[in-house]
């Protein structure tokens, strides 16, 4: 079934959805990614959506060039699980206490730690249980120093920065409990590259738009940098930096969550395996029909043959853990999660708390008129998401939550 062809571009563009599944502003979105000139081609997942400049769920391959809307704001955004040795047996009746745990460890929405998180203490802290991934364990010298070679424009916010390392953010961010059909224990998070990144990001797509070629746009937001200019140069340091910030954002709160669960079932031994990573917001070089490309997934995961990857759903229904069949003609891409159906404000208008009660009936988590925007009902069904790429990636495991954290 899956893909058809966009109607109306200059490049060519795929869709694992149905043209008439998609809204108007999000079909002319693409429409005009895909007329830009140095655009090869562009994918379209089935969680697409309206998204700040360029679509939520598109693959964009471009000659020489790279639009910073086509990354978004959230630079290096992406998701992180492992799997535990704990058992759905092992739980206690009520998540609340193990909720309230995570939530102190972790800053969420606005906040930060008071002080910088000691990451050699907390390597130290779980040495031997395998949560921190390489990303937590190595190389913290080297990455700050290059701070300095960021933007000028944000060098005022490295302090802000430091103490925003292991914490999650608001929106759709989340850090949950799942137990897999095998009623496993898994922890998945998701999180970005916090403001630092947002501040960059913005930066960025300021000087672009302002570029001489860009002034014919037919939107500006789509601007992009040319290869082997200094703009580009600038915007690939700075993208690269925040790409890592937001992989080792999660790489700590994940440390900092399992510490929270082991303290939390001190009566268990806890151990937990390899984790899993993904971005899916970034840039990537890569060879598309035999030519060097400038990749830019936004809202999108690469499924390269073998990769392992992450497609949450929603606060109160089921996540998967895939594994990419590397097919050439999604670019080797699959999608980043159920993707809204509506828009933050159309979901407050149309939902009550009561609403959001129900329809998170047996998750623990806050219900509340702060995350009715996050609302199952506000997203697509990700069954039908995950059944229509059945030719882009195999399901690995079928996670439901039953504790979320939200900012």
């Amino acid at each position: 079934m899956f893909p058809v062809e966009l109607r109306g571009t200059r490049a060519r563009t795929l869709m694992w959805a149905h043209e008439h599944e998609v809204d108007a502003a999000a079909l002319q979105q693409l429409r005009n990614i895909a007329n830009l000139e140095w655009v090869h081609g562009v994918r379209v997942m089935p969680d697409v959506h309206l998204g700040k400049g360029a679509t939520v769920g598109s693959v964009i391959a471009m000659r020489d060039a790279v639009s910073p809307a086509a990354v978004g704001v959230d630079i290096g955004c992406g998701m992180e699980a492992v799997r535990t040795s704990l058992r759905a047996s092992d739980l206690p009746d009520s998540l609340r206490s193990l909720r309230s745990r995570i939530e102190a460890a972790v800053p969420v929405g606005f906040g930060a730690h008071d002080e910088p998180v000691n990451v050699n203490r907390l390597n130290a802290e779980i040495s031997g249980q395998r949560a921190a991934g390489t990303t937590m364990r190595a190389g913290w010298e080297r990455f700050w120093k290059a701070f300095e070679m960021l933007d000028p424009a944000v060098h005022a916010r490295e302090s802000k920065a430091h103490k925003q390392i292991g914490t999650l953010g608001s929106g759709n961010h989340f850090v949950e409990l799942c137990l897999d059909t095998e009623q496993r224990v898994w922890i998945l998070l998701h999180s970005g590259s916090r403001n630092i990144g947002k501040e960059i990001a913005e930066r960025h797509m300021s000087v672009a738009r302002g570029l001489p070629h860009n002034k014919n746009l037919v939107d500006r937001d789509l601007a992009v940098f040319l290869s082997r200019t200094s703009e580009m140069d600038a915007y690939r340091r700075d993208l690269s930096w925040a790409q890592e910030y937001a992989a080792r954002n999660r790489a700590v709160m994940l440390a900092l969550v399992c510490k929270a669960v082991r303290e939390e079932f001190d009566g268990h031994t806890v151990g937990f395996d390899e984790t899993i990573s993904c971005h899916h917001n970034y840039v990537s070089e890569e060879v598309i029909d035999g030519a060097p490309m400038l990749v830019t997934r936004k809202g999108a995961v690469r499924a390269g043959k073998g990769d392992l990857a992450l497609i949450p759903g929603s606060m109160g229904t089921r996540s998967y853990v895939v594994r990419g069949k590397g097919n050439p003609d999604s670019f080797q891409s699959a999608s980043h999660g159920a993707g809204r159906r509506m828009s933050r404000n159309a979901a407050k208008r149309q939902f009550t708390v009561a609403d959001l009660v129900a329809q998170t009936e047996g998750v623990e988590s806050r219900k509340d008129a702060g995350v009715v925007d996050e609302i199952p009902a506000a997203y697509k069904d990700i069954d039908q998401v995950i059944a229509a790429q059945g030719n882009l990636v195999d399901v690995v495991a079928t996670l439901r939550q039953v504790l979320c954290v939200k900012g």
